[in-house]
């Protein structure tokens, strides 16, 4: 295919608004999948996406289409997910791409996540195509979306495509458009290869499978490939494109968008980000890769039967491969062994990644609380960076403390903007901004701790919001804070995987309210259990788990009082003995009843 009749372009959305129905009618449509075979999300290869209704991994797909002016055009397509947490994944398509389908809900309108994800194709540079979905809605304000769109990006309100993906009503209109409005790769077919990696997966057969986007020159079957940044070599395997299946090819040149099977078995020898070549005719620099993200959120993950540390470490080497946004690190604890520290970029990330591990390699895990990267000054001058409680220092060598804070975007209803408020206050928000998106729907800004938005406050503000807010948030900054770690002991012994860090203003409420949870998740034992939560030294709250008693004057019938009292003592002697020697098991619940403290 000549490369002025190549169209990469991607769909960005804020999630929900119909990505994925889309790409499925442009399947149709150039009937790279046959009716008989389309199914509904047919992008989202994974059952969690098709569970949870939201695409969490990019997706290519080449598309051929006869456009109007009779010509054929080689068409790639990236789906990319909509969730906040997923950006990274947005960033790294953007890429591969010229041109950008932005994707609004006729009934929705303009949301959070629709101008983070604008503002991302922007910074690349890419033709921005608007597309009007969901026409056929009831609730539908197309004229005034339009008008929205108009403002936000400058194109006619009248030029704007207006679709329906369910019913595929008008979804030729943006193929033409893309044809249209997209500029062709600017690559040359006969420079040195410079391939840019996107993507990848682990394939327990042809090794790394890498998805790249061809820039310059071209790739053949037999070429012996060369990685720029750790200089590995390795013959492909396989070429091939997506179809949306894995299809061989022979050749790949500059301006498409495949596959390379490398046949590398580790994930340190291919890097999202990286640049392939060929090792015979190098290309003289890399391309420019990715910004790797920072991870947002931290948590320790463990396995449940300590003999599966090396499938854990194995399974999240794989998984990191195929979600680069993933990092992780050993780590261990007195109450739940051998495990890892996870960074994550968000919460709904971090349950993504649990599920996976447990659905796709088949494991039994134990999470622990969740928590931030914190600054920390110490007495001595020196600076450090903890992400777990456990590595906090003693209070006494602790100079000055530092948490993340971050911006968040909200867009609303009016209605709604005295509800907002009183939620982003009580986490100890700021306000910094508000515009007014039209008439109905402002948009409202504010910079909050990072670590009071992790659990549940997108629950709380979709409860108050009736679901009409979206949210979006980005770091901000760094800013000193009373913070101390609150720990839980479990008859009378430190639980290292419960402890939390806290503003010092909560300890007393959340210490309660976790001694509370706690009693309630804590089986009963032989024997009395003491729950406590203390600050340092310092006991601030205290619950005990009743013990299981045996009726032991069930075989007395009158008789003297002396008898009885003396089956009591005997009985209570005995649960004194078990304290000593009894030892309490933390359950699974008791590590997510962390999550959940806030205020209900």
């Amino acid at each position: 295919m000549r490369i002025d009749h190549i169209r990469n372009f991607c769909i960005i959305a804020h999630i929900d608004h119909g990505k994925s129905t889309l790409a499925d009618r442009l399947l149709q449509i150039t009937h790279t999948v046959s009716d008989r075979d389309l199914q509904a999300q047919m992008l989202d290869s994974m059952d969690l996406e098709r569970e949870k209704g939201v695409t969490i991994k990019a997706s290519a797909v080449r598309m051929m289409y006869e456009a109007a002016d009779g010509e054929v055009y080689e068409i790639n397509l990236i789906d990319t997910p909509g969730h906040v947490d997923f950006g990274y994944e947005v960033s790294r398509a953007l890429k591969a791409c010229e041109g950008a389908v932005l994707v609004v809900d006729a009934s929705q309108g303009v949301e959070a996540q629709t101008l983070a994800n604008l503002y991302l194709a922007l910074d690349q540079d890419l033709a921005i195509l608007p597309v009007i979905n969901k026409i056929d809605l009831i609730g539908a304000r197309t004229d005034e979306v339009a008008q929205e769109l108009e403002d936000l990006i400058g194109v006619d309100a009248l030029d704007i495509p207006r679709v329906s993906a369910k019913e595929g009503v008008n979804v030729q209109q943006v193929l033409e458009a893309v044809v249209a409005q997209v500029p062709p790769p600017a690559g040359d077919v006969d420079a040195p290869l410079q391939a840019l990696i996107f993507d990848s997966h682990y394939d327990p057969y042809k090794g790394v499978i890498a998805y790249v986007r061809v820039v310059h020159g071209r790739v053949g079957r037999r070429d012996l490939l060369r990685f720029m940044f750790n200089g590995v070599e390795a013959e492909p395997l396989e070429l091939g494109v997506f179809a949306p299946g894995m299809r061989p090819v022979d050749e790949l040149h500059a301006g498409e968008v495949g596959y390379i099977a490398t046949g590398l078995k580790t994930v340190r020898e291919c890097r999202v980000g990286d640049t392939i070549t060929l090792a015979a005719t190098p290309a003289a620099q890399p391309l420019p890769g990715f910004n790797p993200l920072k991870p947002m959120v931290f948590a320790g993950v463990y396995p449940a039967e300590g003999d599966d540390y090396n499938l854990l470490r194995d399974a999240l080497e794989k998984l990191q491969l195929n979600d680069a946004a993933l990092i992780y690190q050993p780590e261990t604890s007195q109450a739940l062994g051998f495990g890892f520290r996870c960074g994550f970029l968000g919460l709904f990330h971090m349950e993504i990644i649990q599920e996976r591990l447990e659905r796709e390699y088949d494991l039994d895990l134990v999470f622990t609380a969740p928590s931030v990267e914190y600054q920390v000054t110490k007495t001595n001058g020196q600076e450090i960076v903890i992400d777990s409680p456990a590595e906090l220092p003693d209070p006494n060598d602790i100079a000055e403390m530092r948490e993340p804070w971050v911006e968040i975007q909200i867009i609303t209803p009016t209605d709604y903007i005295g509800a907002i408020m009183d939620l982003v206050t009580r986490r100890r928000g700021e306000f910094r901004n508000q515009e007014h998106i039209d008439q109905r729907r402002v948009n409202l800004i504010y910079t909050i701790p990072l670590t009071e938005i992790l659990v549940d406050f997108y629950n709380g503000l979709k409860a108050r919001t009736r679901g009409y807010a979206s949210l979006d948030y980005h770091f901000h900054d760094y800013r000193p804070a009373d913070m101390v770690k609150l720990d839980l002991l479990v008859a009378g012994q430190p639980v290292d995987a419960l402890s939390i860090i806290i503003h010092a203003d909560q300890t007393y409420q959340k210490g309660q309210r976790l001694v509370s949870k706690m009693k309630d998740v804590i089986p009963r034992q032989q024997f009395d259990v003491a729950i406590q939560a203390a600050v340092g030294k310092r006991v601030i709250s205290r619950a005990n788990v009743k013990a299981m008693r045996k009726d032991v004057l069930a075989k007395c019938y009158g008789g003297d009082i002396t008898r009885k009292r003396k089956l009591l003592e005997k009985q209570k002697k005995g649960k004194k003995r078990m304290k000593m020697i009894g030892a309490v098991e933390v359950p699974q619940e008791a590590f997510m009843a962390v999550l959940s403290l806030e205020e209900e």
